[in-house]
């Protein structure tokens, strides 16, 4: 897990250390929020108490809920952490970058289910993805956007609902400090 760690201080800083790994924890609100969700998927005993102690205080300051049960994928980035939340059933791939507002959530109607998304994903500001739908990889979701549809590789979704415009490496300008150029 401490491998996951550095790879989310690789997306914020564009640097390995872990005497930024320390600044950042007691700095940076977005990233303090990741490790302390990282560190509660592997702890035991004390350990887990209090990071299960950490975790319920930062998400009550930040209103960011990080289910431990989610399978979140290397270099996760959170642009902007308020008011995101994550169902705890879904599945998130390397590369992720979510914006203030956003919801990945579960539907019960529909395509039934909570998303799976794939590898350098953006979800922009206040966008909502829901149901057990497929996101590519290579996906930019822009702002304000509602997706409850399976969505392509390389595909950027706009709109309310969402519509599908097909580009090449759609998310590539919005996903900076990339684990995969390492």
């Amino acid at each position: 897990m401490a491998k996951e760690i550095l790879y989310d201080q690789y997306r914020l800083t564009g640097k390995w250390s872990n005497h930024i790994n320390l600044r950042l924890i007691l700095t940076n609100r977005a990233f303090r929020r990741l490790y302390y969700y990282r560190k509660l998927q592997t702890s035991r005993g004390i350990n887990f108490k209090i990071f299960q102690f950490l975790n319920r205080m930062l998400h009550k300051k930040m209103s960011v809920e990080i289910p431990r049960s989610i399978q979140l994928g290397k270099g996760a980035l959170l642009l902007h952490p308020y008011s995101i939340t994550f169902n705890s059933e879904c599945k998130i791939g390397d590369n992720f970058t979510i914006c203030k507002g956003a919801t990945i959530g579960n539907s019960k109607t529909g395509k039934i289910g909570a998303p799976v998304i794939g590898n350098n994903v953006y979800v922009g500001l206040n966008s909502t993805v829901v149901g057990g739908i497929h996101i590519g990889n290579d996906v930019m979701i822009a702002a304000n956007t509602f997706v409850n549809f399976d969505v392509p590789d390389g595909a950027l979704v706009l709109g309310s609902p969402g519509k599908i415009h097909k580009r090449e490496k759609a998310s590539y300008p919005y996903i900076s400090n990339s684990i995969q150029t390492i």
